[in-house]
Formats: C-alpha cells, structure tokens, sequence
C-alpha cells in the first residue's frame, strides 16, 4: 500500500498529506535558511580572523619601533659612557705621567695618549656596530611583523570569498545555469 493510501485508510485523508508536504516545505525553508545564516557566519568570522591577525602584526610592529628607539639611546648612551670611561683613564694616565716628572709632550706621553685614543676609538665602534646590528634585527622583525599582518588580512579575505563562492549555488539557485549559459 502506498503512502497517501495509507494516510486516507487511517483517516487523514487529502489535508493530512497537504499539511505534510507543508512541512516539509517548511522544513526545507528553514534548513535553507539556516544554510544561508552558517554561510554568513563563516565569511564574517573569516574576515573577522584576518581582520584580527592584521591588528595584531599592526600592535606588534608598533612595539618594535618603541623597542628600536629605546635601544637606539641605550646605544648611545653606552657609547657616551664608554668615552667618559676612556677620558678619564686617558687623564689618569696624564696625571701618572706628570707625576712621575715625564714631560706630556714627551714621544711616550704622546704615543701613550695616541694608543689610548685609538681603543677607545674602537671600543666605540664596536658599541655603535652592536647598536646598528640590533637595529637592523629589529627592523627585519618588524616587516616581518607588518607581512604577516597582510598576509592574515588576505588569507581572511580569500578564505570569505572561497566561502561564499562555495555556497553561491545554494544561495542564489539558478546562479550556476547562469554562469553556464
């Protein structure tokens, strides 16, 4: 026996099939419903992600700026010191000298004073090299920073339109003839 017969001998006849077609109908208009709000969702959190990813990198090279900054006048700061260190024991060494009755314009004063001169001369160097290869670390950290923020913007944006091109049939029926034709 079929199904509607079925219906009709247990009394429900022609109005109990039209309200379970109803149903059914209505049933399918919810799932579809449902199926468009999950689609939206996802685009929206796709983009909400890359949106966030992006604000991150953005947060993050700004404290590497602060960071480079403040290691740049601890740089310089520690050159100055290095120098004032210097000139003192170059005075120091002055006084030593003097004391001892050389005369400071004497060829071991000078060559005394000259090689004095020449480390700190290199001991700056090297404070100021140090200073440059961390900046250099730092800014290659902080484009480093501000690609990934892109790159979090993009992969959000791209996965929202896979997103909604995956579900584009479903939302616009009728949208795949059309592109065909």
């Amino acid at each position: 026996m079929c199904i509607p017969g079925a219906l009709a001998a247990l009394g429900m006849g022609g109005a109990g099939v039209a309200t379970a077609a109803g149903a059914t109908a209505a049933a399918a208009t919810t799932a579809s419903a449902l199926s468009t709000l999950g689609t939206i969702v996802s685009i929206g959190g796709a983009l909400v992600q890359g949106i966030g990813g992006m604000n991150a990198a953005k947060q993050q090279a700004a404290a590497i700026v602060d960071q480079r900054n403040t290691e740049a006048q601890l740089t310089i700061t520690e050159d100055m010191r290095s120098r004032q260190k210097f000139m003192a024991q170059i005075q120091q060494q002055r006084a030593e000298l003097a004391a001892r009755g050389v005369q400071l314009d004497s060829v071991t004063a000078v060559s005394l004073g000259q090689t004095a001169a020449k480390e700190m001369s290199f001991g700056s160097q090297a404070i100021r090299a140090q200073g440059a290869a961390r900046d250099r670390e730092l800014s290659a950290a902080q484009k480093k920073a501000k690609a990934e923020g892109a790159s979090s913007l993009l992969k959000g944006v791209f996965s929202a339109a896979g997103g909604l091109l995956t579900a584009a049939p479903d939302l616009w029926p009728g949208f795949e003839k059309k592109q065909l034709a």
